[in-house]
């Protein structure tokens, strides 16, 4: 897989050659309507939707079990650009409030400028405002409709009767998504190919979260960006992660304290459990927000966050104390914690790669303890990490204690076809080589119309998001790419309702 590259004379170089790999360059790009904006579309986002809410079947498959019973979906839409025989844009919100999606993906909004598109961006039941039960949405058994089945439901009934009630029938629509949503977005166009005309799946892991594939494979990409910044860095948190490792071992847990800055003393194994989690958490959230400018989306990061990082680690005259700051850059960014809470600030779940804090997590943890398959682990070899195994025996009983259920490995791939998907169509799978998520998703283009487009300086969807100067020019031709795409699929789909 390409990723960085090191440069003759320099120790960090984490910006690689711009050249789109295998799966994107079989033709040259023909003249697209997208054009590359200088600024991004973020700050006129909110005056640009309005925020509504869908009066939506809480479930889809039982007509007994809640009778008609209904809930409020939020979902945000735009007409700004829209003329009434455009397509349809829709995003397939995923885990968290539908807001940060909007603010993030802002190239749909600068593809619906030229494609002449109406734009709505859905929520996904359970998350943000959209939750079917309230505050108890969480208890058992109301917590049993969130599973993906639904979720794809629910936006094929708001798609279908949105379409009504604007006068938009003959309305081609393409599913977006990035991540998870990027994962709904594919299985929406494989699912519901009469209501779907196409999709984009960016990020979308589909192989990795249906257990097709290693464990070990996240966290090694993962340690792969920073160690082709600078092969240095990784030995750098390596040896840390080791010194820590050591002292817990030393039971010197005051000496760990220190030098993290800890709210509280650590007593226990459990308690340096918690901690190694807690710091592998934002080399995570560091790898999959590689932007090559500031942003805010899971956390405030500055431009290039792993390039910072490494000159963190090295910089740094004690490990420890470097590691400290190193995570400092996600944990707190604005200074105002002077200690750290380990089991506030960082929440262990079925998900190694986190689930985040609130009623989110709690959706993404039941899922990732149901349908999403996320067994990855570290292990010190393959990986800069101290060891921490999660295995299909672990999830069990994780699951089982937490929400008293059993997970059902291989469902995904039953439901949703896995790597089987010779007979789909329209979809692309766009994926950033700096994305750790990447290689759990399809990285070579299966047919004409199952597209694979490589980014190498991309990070997680950053195809999804708003034309920046800094944006590097493999992205830019990621989104002629997509534009031209869609824009004959559209033109396809209209054609076959005339």
């Amino acid at each position: 897989m390409t990723r960085h590259h090191m440069t003759a004379g320099g120790l960090f170089s984490c910006s690689p050659l711009a050249v789109l790999t295998e799966g994107t360059a079989a033709r040259p790009f023909s003249s697209s309507t997208w054009k590359h904006r200088r600024h991004p579309f973020r700050e006129d986002h909110i005056a640009q939707f309005k925020e509504k809410y869908f009066t939506q079947i809480l479930d889809h498959f039982n007509y007994n079990s809640l009778g008609n019973g209904t809930y409020a979906q939020r979902y945000l839409i735009t007409d700004q650009y829209w003329k009434k025989d455009g397509p349809i844009f829709f995003y397939t919100g995923n885990e968290g409030d539908v807001w940060d999606f909007a603010l993030n993906s802002g190239f749909i909004l600068e593809l619906a400028a030229e494609q002449r598109a109406l734009v709505i961006f859905a929520e996904h039941r359970y998350y943000g405002k959209s939750l079917p039960f309230g505050d108890e949405s969480f208890n058992i058994p109301n917590v049993g409709l969130l599973t993906v089945e639904q979720a794809l439901a629910d936006y094929a009934v708001m798609i279908t009767q949105l379409k009504k009630e604007l006068g938009a029938g003959k309305c081609p629509v393409i599913v977006f998504g990035g991540s998870y949503g990027g994962m709904l977005s594919v299985y929406m166009r494989i699912r519901y190919p009469n209501i779907v005309a196409g999709a984009l799946g960016a990020s979308a892991p589909i192989l990795s979260t249906a257990g097709m594939g290693d464990s070990g494979q996240f966290f090694r990409d993962v340690t792969a960006d920073f160690e082709n910044c600078s092969p240095a860095c990784k030995d750098a948190v390596q040896s840390a992660f080791q010194k820590l490792q050591a002292l817990a071992q030393q039971e010197d847990y005051a000496r760990i304290q220190s030098a993290f800055s800890l709210c509280k003393t650590p007593s226990s194994p459990k308690d340096i459990h918690q901690l190694n989690g807690f710091l592998r958490n934002a080399f995570t959230l560091l790898a999959m927000m590689d932007y090559p400018y500031k942003t805010s989306f899971m956390s405030d990061m500055p431009a290039f966050p792993v390039k910072v990082a490494c000159e963190t680690m090295l910089n740094g005259t004690d490990m420890l104390l470097a590691l400290r700051d190193t995570v400092g850059i996600v944990y707190n960014s604005t200074g105002e914690h002077a200690c750290y809470d380990l089991y506030s600030l960082y929440v262990e779940c079925a998900d190694p790669t986190g689930c985040g804090l609130g009623f989110n997590s709690f959706a993404w943890d039941y899922q990732a303890c149901t349908e999403i398959e996320l067994c990855f682990e570290s292990n010190n070899v393959t990986d800069m990490f101290p060891p921490m195994p999660f295995t299909e025996s672990m999830r069990e009983q994780y699951c089982a204690k937490r929400w008293a259920v059993v997970p059902r490995p291989g469902w995904l791939k039953t439901q949703y076809w896995g790597d089987a998907l010779s007979t789909a169509s329209n979809i692309i799978f766009s994926n950033g080589d700096l994305d750790p998520w990447a290689n759990g998703g399809i990285r070579k283009s299966l047919s004409d119309s199952l597209i694979a487009i490589n980014i190498p300086e991309g990070a997680h969807h950053l195809d999804l998001r708003a034309s920046n100067a800094a944006d590097p020019d493999s992205v830019k031709k990621a989104r002629q790419k997509e534009a031209q795409v869609i824009a004959q699929w559209v033109k396809t789909a209209r054609e076959k309702t005339v």
